[in-house]
């Protein structure tokens, strides 16, 4: 029967977690998540279920691609294949396939981030037509002691409405930030910020302001967990400085890239 690609929709929850998982064995970040975990990340990041696709081997599901959908964009919101199946074009194939849905579905562009280190990856995507766009780094910032400054989330967001910073990339875009609940105001004197709390951790979504004010916002995150992240900052993003003078420091560095369809 040889390799057969499906619709991820023909699988449940904890069976697409059990896959992403094994798809993500020996990964550089490998992955271990529950059907619990799977439905936040689609719900989070609008994965399609209909239009993400799993590849089977005779039968034994081998690999898996996750597609977010937003409009004119979309976004690989994952992509693995089992370590027995590796280096047998399975991945080439999903990453079509999903162009193909994205593209039946009107999409323009399709986005995603490769850490650099994977260069095998890199390779494959740069093949499949994808241009970089920019650097993105994954930042870590240890629990500190500033003060609160929670505010209602429509206060944050109107004073977040006329910043002037990079576009956010798919996971602190607005359109994410719609989706989860337990999403954080902060507005401090010169700035303002988007957090979400999730068990002790705490995400930084988005933030702007003045120096001075950023480093508050980022202290005011802290105090909210054990630990702030900060997904997929631009280094050329103030908030990137005021990571790094609040004792941060970068776990991943990721290439940012896109495939315009029909071009």
């Amino acid at each position: 029967m040889g390799v057969e690609l499906q619709s991820a929709a023909s699988l449940s929850d904890d069976e697409l977690a059990d896959l992403f998982t094994a798809a993500y064995e020996g990964y550089l970040v490998p992955m271990t998540i529950t059907a619990e975990t799977y439905r936040f990340l689609a719900r989070a990041y609008d994965l399609d279920r209909e239009a993400s696709r799993i590849a089977l081997d005779d039968g034994a599901r081998v690999g898996l691609a996750n597609l977010g959908l937003r409009g004119r964009d979309a976004w690989v919101g994952g992509i693995g294949v089992v370590p027995s199946a590796r280096r047998r074009g399975i991945g080439r194939a999903l990453m079509e396939a999903l162009h193909a849905e994205a593209a039946a579905r009107g999409v323009e562009r399709v986005w995603l981030e490769v850490i650099v280190e994977n260069t095998q990856a890199l390779a494959l995507y740069e093949d499949l037509g994808y241009e970089h766009v920019r650097d993105v780094e994954v930042w870590s910032v240890p629990r500190g002691s500033g003060r609160s400054a929670t505010a209602p989330t429509a206060e944050a967001r109107r004073a977040l409405a006329g910043r002037d910073t990079p576009p956010e990339p798919w996971q602190r875009a607005d359109a994410t930030v719609d989706n989860l609940d337990d999403v954080v105001g902060i507005v401090v004197e010169g700035a303002s910020g988007l957090a979400h709390r999730s068990g002790s951790a705490v995400y930084l979504l988005q933030a702007a302001g003045t120096p001075q004010g950023l480093r508050d916002v980022v202290d005011a995150a802290a105090s909210l967990g054990e630990s702030v992240v900060a997904l997929n900052v631009d280094p050329a993003e103030p908030l990137a400085d005021t990571l790094a003078s609040a004792g941060g420091r970068i776990a991943t560095t990721k290439h940012e890239l896109v495939l315009p369809l029909g071009s």
